[in-house]
């Protein structure tokens, strides 16, 4: 297994509880979607494995997270960085005063010394964003949404991670744009065999490159299935999906949210 989250509780300035045991896994060259509404802690969960929790006075109080059989949540970003994880956070958070080539040789910082190495992989971004390509020498700042969410996932693949934490790639973006950086997702596990933890809002995108899926509520784990089960399963067809029982797309007038108790609180 790639990386094991077993029983994890995180704690926010030693007091407030936000991962209340969260157990799961990323097995290698695997999609794993991680599913909830906003402020179940999804990214909480992120930034326990990347090692971010200490820049926000949180930090794991239980349980352990482990990757590739080595125990990293007692370790510091950079050296988890290192290992081959790498966080895409939410925001599309560039370096706005960079042009976008400058941005994606700052996510090479750990290539240092290897140049032929860092031009190859730099090529093979332009490939996956040919629109990158064309705009290397533009301001990240002035980029469009879409643009910039591009960059930042490209950014992230300069050192060949062997897992990617995506924080909701599709926030703020047009239903063309996400297809689009979706559909290169795909491509780029297809071909790298990156595994990938992501975590998104929008359910019915993400279950559609995922092959496995975690539901997180209150922060816990609810659901743990493959998307298979995942898109047949009732609760989540109604509280995630919008469908009803018979599988009709409901109106937002119509639907009574939590009209029913979710079968996972009963």
């Amino acid at each position: 297994m790639l990386l094991e989250l077993n029983t994890v509780e995180v704690k926010y300035a030693e007091v407030i509880l936000v991962l209340k045991g969260v157990s799961l896994e990323v097995p290698e060259a695997s999609i794993v979607a991680l599913l909830g509404a906003n402020g179940a802690g999804k990214t909480t969960t992120l930034k326990a494995i990347s090692g971010l929790l200490k820049a926000e006075e949180g930090q794991v109080t239980r349980g352990y997270i482990n990757f590739g059989g080595e125990r990293i949540d007692t370790m510091n970003p950079a050296d988890i960085v290192k290992r081959g994880i790498v966080q895409c956070m939410e925001g599309r958070r560039v370096f706005e005063h960079l042009t976008v080539e400058e941005n994606l040789r700052a996510g090479a910082h750990t290539l240092v010394g290897n140049r032929g190495y860092l031009s190859q992989r730099l090529g093979l971004i332009y490939d996956y964003f040919p629109r990158l390509r064309d705009l290397r020498n533009n301001t990240s700042g002035y980029l469009s949404g879409g643009e910039q969410q591009m960059l930042v996932i490209g950014r992230a693949l300069m050192t060949h991670p062997k897992l990617m934490l995506l924080d909701e790639p599709s926030l703020g973006l047009s239903p063309l744009l996400v297809k689009e950086i979706f559909g290169i997702l795909w491509n780029i596990w297809q071909t790298e065999k990156t595994s990938i933890l992501l975590v998104e809002q929008n359910v019915r995108v993400a279950l559609s490159i995922a092959s496995h899926g975690y539901v997180m509520e209150n922060g816990k784990i609810v659901i743990d299935a493959s998307v298979e089960k995942l898109l047949n399963n009732a609760d989540v067809k109604e509280f995630y999906l919008g469908l009803s029982e018979v599988g009709t797309r409901k109106h937002f007038t119509e639907a009574k949210h939590y009209a029913r108790r979710k079968r996972w609180l009963t």
